[in-house]
């Protein structure tokens, strides 16, 4: 009886949220791992807003940058923020992003880790999550009405298999980005900046997919009467 209660429960969760939760979350590691960089560069002044999150000294191979924006002119104190900011931002998607005011919240933090060197790629992230946090427990009335029965179905089966795939994806890009191997002991260094960048964008690709194979799923778990448009 309680395993079947679970898998029921599982049945009827929100892939809307957890979506919009596991983008912010993401968003909010992202901005952490910047800050760790960010910090260990010390207490000296960057030469402008653009900066390097992972310094000269703590490169691991020479494509090891990790472009920023950072409006605090001090290394150390960047780093301390965007941690503390991309905590902030990991906590609130995790566990609050479904609340009255979750999707301003998480774009309001998130704007901020962005300001304090959380990185200019999560930002993308940023947008997205944000707009698919407005969508949750909604009546996705529009969606259903543009989406084909069969492309919500097909959509649907995406949904379990396509968050697992943006996960690794995602974070095998920031491996790369910090250490560069294993791909270093196949490939050449500019080889290898060219596999990161095909990582980063291939992230955003199924970032599509993730968001629109949740809206899909959500649709296709509730009765007709749920997406009725209200007088």
């Amino acid at each position: 009886m309680n395993l079947r209660n679970r898998t029921l429960n599982w049945r009827d969760i929100s892939a809307t949220r957890v979506i919009a939760s596991t983008l912010g979350v993401l968003v909010g590691l992202a901005g952490i791992e910047h800050g760790f960089f960010e910090m260990l560069q010390g207490n000296i002044t960057p030469s402008g807003m653009w900066i390097d999150a992972i310094g000269p000294e703590q490169r691991l191979w020479e494509y090891a940058t990790e472009t920023a924006i950072t409006i605090v002119p001090n290394f150390f104190w960047t780093g301390i923020l965007a941690m503390s900011i991309g905590l902030l931002v990991t906590i609130w998607s995790a566990f609050f992003i479904e609340r009255k005011y979750g999707a301003r919240v998480l774009f309001l933090l998130s704007v901020t880790l962005f300001l304090v060197g959380g990185g200019y790629g999560p930002i993308f992230f940023t947008i997205f999550a944000t707009i698919t946090a407005t969508k949750i427990n909604k009546p996705l009335t529009w969606w259903k009405t543009h989406l084909s029965v069969s492309v919500r179905g097909f959509l649907a089966k995406l949904w379990p298999w396509s968050v697992p795939a943006l996960l690794i994806t995602f974070w095998t890009g920031v491996e790369i980005a910090i250490f560069g191997y294993p791909l270093l002991w196949l490939f050449s260094a500019d080889l290898t900046y060219g596999f990161q960048w095909i990582f980063g964008i291939t992230s955003l690709g199924l970032m599509f997919v993730v968001i629109f194979s949740a809206l899909a799923y959500d649709i296709q778990k509730k009765p007709d009467s749920q997406h009725a448009p209200t007088s």
